[in-house]
């Protein structure tokens, strides 16, 4: 069952203008918003590329994004992930259309119970209560449960190791870790058919890693080779916590060691296409100047694995706009002159390629720690997923955002939470 948009007040009572809001529009507009979104992104774009950054425990945030998505009808073509990023992907890429949201939302509601004692509190009875709780009550809330995932591990996804397993000089590869990751597999391979993800031309799946020995960056690829488990698992083993995954004798850890926005992925591809990309990035490259060391912990934790995300838009957005500046030169050459090797050299780099990157952005509550990225608790989860179909349905509500680039402007980027800054609001 998707999961209810949290309806609350206080702090939280901006979900609910969210909802309101959307209602009010799709009322405004007879009903007719998703249907336009639609008919924009059916309006020349070969690409239609969903990117999901890393970031843990806030991954169900994608989830709600991708629902939003399809409700409005519209389905990716591409996903590239890495992280938790990847693991979503192998969820989406892994089941029928029609099936995806629900297969997801179980993939979350799977791994996000601890495995070993009863849950210290009844979730389904305080779901509603705990939305009015004060920060303090929440933070310590919040902090059990992340304590509760350290000792514990997620079922279905990592269980602690037996001390002192993790520090043994002849530990190996496979167990150099606080954390053993053997149950992922099993979970993935219930949750995502395989088969699907490499026989099926509908979409292409990107996830990156980095290998161990080499230090270097390496996306995996369903148009390159076959997709596993293993591929996956590899793309989130991040050390010292999970251990590196073994891919055909090479050895590979969490691609957001490198890079945690596989954006890059999608927009060097060849031949250059038209594009319409959808961000959903879960860590902030924006926030307030830490105060103490706990807030100094959250904010390291932001800017390093926000991955410069606004710095590749930008040097992206150099970047095509200098290759339509060449092929606006080079259609002046006259045709007798079109055979030269200069020509050609430059015919290569030259593009009039449209790019649109809609920006989803996970902002953090005012009671989320440097711990966000592994406390799974249940309430969390349907809270970052609510977040994230709020944020796309607001998106949504401006079809004129799916527009396709013009060709003096090929390269554009909308994002509904700079849009209201910008405003004031």
């Amino acid at each position: 069952m998707p999961p209810p948009v949290v309806a609350t007040g206080g702090r939280h009572a901006s979900r609910q203008s969210g909802e309101n809001m959307y209602q009010e529009r799709q009322n405004l507009q007879g009903g007719s918003g998703a249907a336009k979104a639609r008919t924009e992104v059916d309006r020349g774009y070969a690409v239609r590329a969903l990117v999901l950054q890393g970031g843990g425990a806030l991954g169900s945030y994608q989830g709600g994004v991708y629902q939003g998505l399809a409700e409005a009808g519209i389905e990716p073509n591409w996903i590239a992930g890495i992280s938790i990023g990847a693991l979503n992907a192998a969820i989406l890429a892994g089941n029928a259309p029609e099936h995806r949201v629900t297969r997801l939302r179980e993939f979350w509601e799977h791994i996000c119970r601890q495995p070993w004692l009863p849950s210290l509190v009844p979730y389904d009875s305080i779901a509603e209560t705990a939305q009015h709780w004060p920060d303090p009550l929440r933070i310590w809330f919040d902090g059990i449960e992340a304590a509760r995932a350290l000792v514990e591990g997620q079922r279905g996804f990592f269980s602690p190791r037996l001390w002192p397993v993790p520090f043994a000089q002849s530990a190996g590869a496979h167990s150099a870790s606080y954390y053993d990751t053997r149950p992922l597999k099993a979970t993935l391979e219930r949750f995502a058919d395989f088969d699907r993800i490499n026989h099926h031309a509908e979409m292409r799946v990107s996830v990156g890693a980095v290998n161990v020995r080499t230090g270097n960056f390496v996306y995996f690829d369903n148009t390159r080779t076959t997709l596993r488990a293993e591929h996956f698992m590899a793309s989130g083993a991040l050390p010292p916590g999970f251990p590196a995954v073994e891919i055909d004798g090479e050895f590979y850890w969490d691609g957001g060691m490198v890079s945690n926005t596989p954006l890059s992925a999608i927009l060097k591809a060849k031949p250059r296409r038209n594009a319409l990309i959808f961000q959903v990035d879960l860590w902030s490259a924006h926030g307030p100047l830490p105060e103490n060391l706990v807030s100094v912990a959250t904010r390291q934790k932001d800017v390093q694995y926000s991955s410069r995300t606004r710095f590749i838009t930008d040097y992206m957005n150099e970047q095509q706009n200098f290759r339509r500046m060449l092929s606006d030169v080079l259609a002046l050459v006259p045709p007798a002159r079109r055979d030269s090797e200069a020509f050609q050299r430059a015919a290569e780099n030259a593009c009039d390629a449209r790019r649109n990157v809609i920006q989803l952005i996970y902002r953090d509550k005012s009671y989320e720690g440097s711990a966000k990225d592994f406390q799974f608790g249940p309430l969390t989860m349907n809270e970052h997923w609510a977040s994230g179909l709020e944020d796309i349905r607001g998106t949504l509500l401006h079809p004129e955002w799916l527009a396709m680039p013009t060709h003096e402007n090929p390269f554009v980027t909308h994002d509904i939470h700079r849009r209201y800054a910008d405003i004031g609001q």
